[in-house]
Formats: C-alpha cells, structure tokens, sequence
C-alpha cells in the first residue's frame, strides 16, 4: 500500500527535475523566520519548522514546507495561535488531557510526547488526548520520539471527512493517520507512518499544482466516481486503502483522538484548506508503553532489529534491488540525500515570496535559488 512515507517515486507526482536543493539548515531558518513573523517565540518556530524540513529530507513532501504558507495564513487570520503550551484539562495518572487551543500541532504534540513519556515512565503506560489541535506534521515524528526513549510510541490524528464507506458517495471519516515507532539497537528505525487513505491529499494536491493526473484507485469526483484528474479529487473523496480495512481503522482513530479528548469527530473537524479564519479543530491520541516495564529494554531492542534484519535479507522477488523494513525507507532517504534537502521549486518560490512579503529573513543560499520574474510572475 502506497503510504506518505513509503512512495520514493509515485505516479502523479513531481519528478526529481522539478526540485532544487537546498541546504536543510538554512531552509529551517528561512521557514523559522516567517512564523517569528507571527509572533510565535524563535524555540518554537524553530521546532515547527524543522518538523517540515525533516519531512522533506525524508521524502514526504505532502507534510514538509508545501504546508507553510496554509500555516501561515490561519496564522495571520487568527484560527491558528502563536501559543507555546497546551491547558491540562484532566489529569488522572497515566491518562491526560489537553485543550491546544488552536495553537500550532507540532508545539502541543511535543508537549503531549513529553506528558506521555514521563507517565510511561511511573506507570508503564502513559496517554494523552488533545483536543481543539492542529495539524501536526507527520504523525511518525513523535512516534519516533517515544521510542527514541525507550518506548512503544504510537501517535495519530483525525482530520476531516474525506472518505467514503465502502460503496458510499459521501465522505463520512477523514483519512486518519497512524504512526507506530518501536525501539531497536542498530539505529534503523523502525516505525508505521500512514494514513489509511491509498493516499494523501497532499500528494493529491502536489500532483494538481504539477498538472500532472494521480493514480486510479487513489480518488474519487464528488459523485463517488473514481477519477485520475487531480482537480476533481481534491473536490472529491479520497478512497480507504484496502476498502473496509482501512476505513475501519480511521473510523477507530476518529474515536480514539476525538472522542477520548472531549474534542471534535467526523464532521466537526473542519477542512484544512478551507476558510482560513475557521479554527480547523482536529485531535490527536498518544500513547508510550515503556518497555523495561514488560521485559529487559536491551533485550527488546534487539528483538525489533533481527526481525527488521530478517524482512532485509529475505528473498527478493525478480526485478527488486532491496528490500525494506517499515521505517526504513524515509531513513535511507535522509542517509542518502547527501546534506541536501530537496523542495519543489514552486514551493521554494512560494517560500520566498511569503518572505518577502512579511520582510522576514531570507538566507542567500535559498534567495539565490529564485529570481525577482520567480516572486514577481
């Protein structure tokens, strides 16, 4: 199944000639500074902004820089704050409660991660819901977190309906991304990071600003017709990956993250580009499960690296040059980009008009990959 993290080169999608390399460092800076525009506090900006450059390094432009500039109008309309920390709303245990308030996902999921690890930590498992959230990146950043630290970390999202039922021509349940990361011993993660649509609407959006048609089976038009025209299925409906399969389990993520929290479910999670001034009030769940709690942590670890060694080694089928397992593909994407973190050029020019715009610092090694005909056309 085609997964945000998992497609290096998919149909419909910007090739590799349509991108320009950039430095990562200086690229964060650059996005950094647009948000300390907005007053959001230059820790916090920096933090937003490396969780979509990462997602870029990693392959996955549908979570990287493409999402600054939607960020960066809720942002001036006022539906997204400049806040740094969530309200604890309930507290009991290893179970906790947060309200962001609409501040930027990225911000309330660290806070949540952090809640969530020092609860593992007392009691073996800790959870936290967030209610009236944001989006939040990629929800495999903070699972990765979790089990940077010893944990089972798993992170998910509900977002607006999207997807039909099977058989269905309304969209009853957003495309509702899960993330499980677990602990190994030989620095390869091993992580799930996917959205149980065949695929995401940023890759959607992507191929229509390319003018570029998206593969059968990803969409259908607004009458529950599959269509390949990208512009027909962003104001259409996305289809479940493996029909029932995948819709049950958004359907039970919407749940776990709207319901739990006392935040918004189905319908009443708003679209995220839709009127900027509206609130797009998404939820989050995550959830830590210390392993020293269950078993030696060491012993575990080394559990998770030889099966991910064995999925490595197994027999490839004719044609395939290498086998992965979960997780691996967005590391070795980042092992192999050589530095560089490469971004569609039309983002890039977007990125460079916002800041001019907002008079925010540019660095020249980002500056020097548009033109004034780029910013002015």
């Amino acid at each position: 199944m085609p997964t945000d993290r998992d497609s290096a080169a998919t149909p419909g999608i910007p090739t590799p000639s349509s991108h320009c390399e950039t430095d990562p460092q200086d690229l964060c800076a650059a996005v950094g500074a647009i948000f300390e525009r907005f007053g959001v506090a230059a820790a916090d900006a920096a933090y937003v902004a490396e969780s979509l450059v990462d997602a870029d390094m990693e392959g996955v432009p549908s979570h990287g820089v493409m999402l600054v500039h939607m960020y960066a109008q809720r942002l001036r309309s006022g539906s997204v704050t400049a806040a740094s920390r969530a309200a604890v709303t309930h507290d009991h245990g290893a179970c906790v409660v947060l309200d962001a308030a609409n501040m930027l996902g990225q911000l309330s999921a660290r806070q949540a991660v952090a809640i969530a690890r020092e609860r593992a930590a007392e009691h073996g498992i800790g959870a936290v819901a967030v209610r009236n959230a944001f989006h939040f990146g990629a929800a495999g950043r903070y699972a990765r977190a979790l089990a940077s630290d010893g944990c089972v970390g798993i992170a998910m999202s509900n977002t607006r309906p999207l997807m039909p039922a099977p058989g269905g021509a309304q969209s009853v349940v957003g495309n509702n991304p899960l993330a499980i990361a677990v602990p190994g011993d030989d620095g390869i993660p091993v992580e799930l990071d996917m959205a149980m649509s065949a695929s995401a609407m940023g890759k959607i959006r992507l191929a229509a600003a390319a003018g570029r048609e998206i593969p059968a089976g990803w969409a259908t038009d607004a009458q529950g017709v599959p269509t390949t025209d990208a512009a027909a299925a962003i104001a259409g409906m996305l289809l479940p990956a493996a029909g029932p399969k995948g819709f049950g389990l958004a359907f039970m993520v919407d749940l776990l993250c709207g319901g739990l929290s006392g935040g918004a479910t189905g319908a009443a999670v708003q679209p995220l580009y839709g009127d900027s001034a509206i609130p797009y009030n998404c939820a989050h769940f995550f959830l830590a499960i210390d392993v020293a709690h269950f078993r030696d942590a060491g012993a575990f670890a080394r559990t998770v690296s030889d099966a991910a060694a064995v999925v490595r080694s197994s027999r490839r089928a004719p044609g395939t040059e290498r086998l992965y397992a979960p997780g691996e593909i967005g590391w070795a994407r980042r092992a192999e980009s050589g530095g560089a973190c490469r971004v569609e050029r039309p983002v890039l020019i977007e990125l460079a008009a916002l800041a001019r715009a907002l008079t925010a610092a540019l660095p020249s090694s980002i500056a020097n990959l548009v033109n004034d005909t780029d910013l002015t056309a």
